[in-house]
Formats: C-alpha cells, sequence, structure tokens
C-alpha cells in the first residue's frame, strides 16, 4: 500500500482527488492539508510515501513544501501537480530531487500511475511542461537581483527595498534596472510579471 499526503487549497479539487486515488487498490490518503504551512506540518506529523503537492497554496508553494520534506528525507517520492506550467518552478523542483510534475488536468489514471512511478524511484514529468521548460531557458536574474525584484512585487519603494535587503539605495536601483534589462521588460512590475510568469522569483 502506498501512503499518500495530499495538499491543495482548493478543497473541491483535493476532496475529488482524495475520493478517486482511494478507489485504487493500492493507494491511501494518510493526511490531507489545505495549505504549505499545513502540509509541512503534516509531513513531520504523518508517515507517508508519496506526498502530492499542489504547486500553489497559501502559507508557502509545493516546491517549497517539498524543499522541506526532501532537507530531511532525500529519497521521499514528491509529486507537484499544477494549474498553469511554471519553467522556472519545474526546474527548480528537480533539481530539489522531485520527481513527478503534472498538469492538474491530467487523469486519475494518469496521476495515480504517476505516484506509483515516483514510489519505485523513478520520474513522471508530463511532456508539455518539460517542453515548455527547455524553451523558457535558464533564469537569468542573479539571486540579489531576484530577492530585489521579489521585493519590489511588493510595490514596496526603492528606500524600503534597501532597508529590508540591507543595500544602499543605489545599489536596489542597479539590481533593479538589471532585472528589468535581463526580463527584456519595459518597467519593474513588468519585469516582476515576466519572472513571476516564468518561476524566476
Amino acid at each position: 500500500m502506498i501512503r499518500l499526503l495530499l495538499a491543495d487549497d482548493e478543497t473541491l479539487f483535493r476532496d475529488a482527488l482524495a475520493m478517486l486515488l482511494s478507489m485504487q487498490d493500492d493507494l491511501e490518503i494518510v493526511a490531507q492539508a489545505a495549505s504549505g504551512t499545513e502540509a509541512m506540518a503534516m509531513a513531520r506529523a504523518y508517515e507517508f510515501d508519496v506526498a502530492v503537492l499542489d504547486l500553489q497554496m497559501p502559507g508557502a508553494d509545493g516546491v517549497a513544501v517539498a524543499e522541506t520534506i526532501l532537507a530531511t528525507d532525500p529519497g521521499r517520492g514528491i509529486l507537484v501537480v499544477t494549474s498553469h506550467g511554471r519553467p522556472g518552478y519545474l526546474k527548480k523542483a528537480l533539481q530539489l530531487g522531485v520527481r513527478g510534475f503534472l498538469p492538474k488536468t491530467a487523469s486519475a489514471g494518469v496521476l495515480a500511475e504517476a505516484i506509483r512511478t515516483v514510489h519505485s524511484g523513478g520520474r513522471y514529468v508530463d511532456s508539455e511542461l518539460a517542453a515548455d521548460a527547455i524553451s523558457a531557458g535558464a533564469n537569468p536574474l542573479s539571486p540579489r537581483e531576484g530577492d530585489v525584484l521579489e521585493l519590489a512585487a511588493e510595490g514596496a519603494p526603492v528606500d524600503e527595498i534597501a532597508a529590508r535587503a540591507h543595500l544602499s539605495p543605489g545599489t536596489v536601483r542597479n539590481y533593479l534596472s538589471a532585472a528589468v534589462a535581463k526580463t527584456g521588460a519595459a518597467n519593474r512590475h513588468e519585469a516582476v510579471h515576466l519572472a513571476r510568469e516564468r518561476g524566476w522569483i
């Protein structure tokens, strides 16, 4: 029996998924979570073989939850599901050791098969998501540019970003200019949008 931790903030989707997966003879749902924070707590409290994580959840996204789980148990089976492919997230997830990545449009049968593959140590990545990740290219932003751009996403002025990042306002402006140039955006707001869409921040 493969024991599953299921995490998705959409209750209807999570309930339907739990019901469909429970119909498989070899799958058992041992814990469910409605947020990334709750998923991390469940991961510590329950014994499970594979975690099925929604990419976007409040508290922490699926990749952040996967990173926390894999930090303590690198061999744990993790499968991330998403309603919209974010190439940067897929690449980061695979680098962390996530072995499954599927769109939410996949059938219950495909998901069950992916869970079995991940549980047996294999990898199951949707071919369309993989193609998107390859065509998106590598993240052009340096870690510091990404950090500054993420702070800018909250609408903070340069002085506030500088204080929070422990940088001078001039350095923040330089990082923002570089991020705008590297993403090919017209301004920092568009740079934030593009970087998020591609999973770079």
